[in-house]
């Protein structure tokens, strides 16, 4: 008559109908105000009637407690009791549900007004793992609600190895469990829980991935190369897992159709070239780690670098090896593999190395990583000449001695005569200019007396005109 919803009405008289233990009445006097959600993949619980409804069920069952006499159980008896109930999990899930009609009473009501979430909840809390992934499966549920439903109480309570052999009982292959387990390692990945996320690559036998977690365990948080050098076991076990997708790759090559489609594929090029990367790593990390034990190391302001990064950090890689040597030439060998590897651009690297050479104040140094550099069979013909160019602003004293045997060593006159200019050494620019081809010393004498001119050197501008 008032015109009010009559939901509440009927739902405190199905729960009064619950507790007088009148099961079937109950569910009539519910049927009038609980509905089923629109959704049943939405992430929550469902309405709030069904969760209060679920709960009192549930705490009106009596847990079901292990027979007296268990208790005294020797600790090898209760091992093999735990052994085999963990084994017989379906058995136990169906006789302690079938068997108890309040388990029985929940499952009508999820089954009719939960969502999936709810229903894999209720089989998760009473240890039903199978028949949550089971309803998972044929509900084809999306993959938030197996994070949330399964994955994450799975793992909070330890269980991660139980879901798995549970995965693996069901789909052998896995094939099934793909979105869900790709869902399930970008969840890891986002949390930072990269520990659970190599365990469950690993059991994916997602070697790829698994090798790409084993680089972030390598370089993170490294502060100096003796802190990595403690941290070479995993780079032997990247190369553990590249060397088993690489035989992996090869036997199903055979085959018709290419199996494990959620796994992450790579070209066996591709897979060799990083092994090689693995290798190559090994071998900086080793020189580094002995150049920092052994106090020859005077790098500062370099982030630590590795080969897993991009071609910037592998070109600090290649200069921070060529510095930490007691000489150019002890790490000259190394460094030159990384450029020759990664096709790097060499002469930018052989010039950043120059100009930490000038503010070091090691000259002879740049003279042994020019010899070096002519010397390794990969140089151009004026290589040794921009290494010099491109080193001569770091000198603070133009007037140094050393920059002046630089210049004379560089091959072409022209570069000498540019070096020169730079330097604002002009008279020097002017000997060497008049050396040259008369029509081309015409032009350079020419430059130099302007150069003069412009900066007031009255002296040289005078020796040009003589000549001129």
């Amino acid at each position: 008559k008032s015109g009010l919803d009559p939901g509440g009405a009927w739902h405190a008289w199905g729960m009064a109908c619950l507790k007088a233990g009148n099961l079937s009445s109950a569910r009539e006097k519910f049927n009038r105000c609980l509905k089923p959600p629109m959704d049943l993949n939405q992430l929550n619980h469902g309405s709030r009637l069904v969760q209060d409804v679920i709960q009192y069920l549930e705490s009106t069952v009596k847990p079901i407690l292990i027979a007296d006499d268990d208790y005294f159980a020797t600790l090898r008896e209760l091992e093999a009791t735990l052994r085999t109930r963990s084994l017989s999990l379906e058995m136990m899930c169906e006789g302690k549900i079938q068997h108890n009609s309040y388990y029985q009473e929940c499952l009508f009501y999820l089954h009719s007004y939960g969502t999936n979430l709810s229903i894999i909840s209720f089989y998760m809390r009473h240890d039903c793992m199978r028949e949550a992934l089971l309803h998972l499966l044929n509900k084809e549920s999306p993959s938030e609600v197996f994070i949330e439903g399964i994955f994450i109480p799975s793992y909070e309570s330890g269980k991660l190895h139980m879901l798995e052999n549970l995965l693996e009982t069901i789909d052998p292959g896995l094939e099934s469990w793909g979105v869900y387990l790709i869902a399930a390692c970008k969840y890891l990945q986002r949390k930072n829980y990269y520990h659970i996320l190599y365990e469950l690559q690993q059991f994916m036998k997602d070697h790829v991935r698994a090798a790409m977690t084993c680089i972030r365990f390598f370089t993170h948080g490294a502060k100096s190369y003796t802190e990595l050098g403690g941290k070479q076991a995993w780079l032997l076990k990247i190369k553990d897992h590249l060397k088993v997708y690489l035989q992996e790759v090869s036997k199903s090559s055979g085959r018709k159709k290419m199996a494990f489609t959620f796994r992450k594929k790579m070209s066996a090029t591709d897979v060799s070239r990083h092994i090689n990367t693995v290798d190559l790593q090994m071998e900086v990390t080793k020189f580094l780690h002995r150049c920092e034990s052994s106090g020859t190391s005077e790098m500062t302001g370099f982030s630590l670098p590795t080969l897993f990064g991009n071609n910037n950090m592998k070109m600090d890689v290649a200069c921070k090896v060529m510095l930490e040597g007691k000489n150019i030439e002890e790490g000259f060998g190394i460094a030159f593999r990384v450029l020759q590897d990664f096709q790097l651009e060499a002469t930018e690297v052989y010039s950043k190395v120059a100009k930490q050479l000038v503010k070091q104040q090691k000259y002879s140094e740049i003279r042994q990583l020019l010899k070096c550099v002519n010397e390794s069979g990969a140089a151009a013909k004026n290589d040794g000449d921009n290494i010099i160019l491109n080193c001569l602003n770091e000198f603070k004293n133009k007037k140094n001695i050393d920059l002046d045997n630089l210049i004379q060593d560089m091959d072409s006159d022209e570069n000498k005569i540019q070096a020169y200019v730079m330097c604002n050494k002009l008279r020097s620019a002017y000997l060497v200019s008049v050396r040259q081809e008369k029509t081309r010393a015409v032009q350079l004498v020419q430059h130099v007396r302007q150069l003069a001119e412009n900066s007031g050197d009255d002296v040289v501008k005078a020796i040009c005109a003589q000549w001129l």
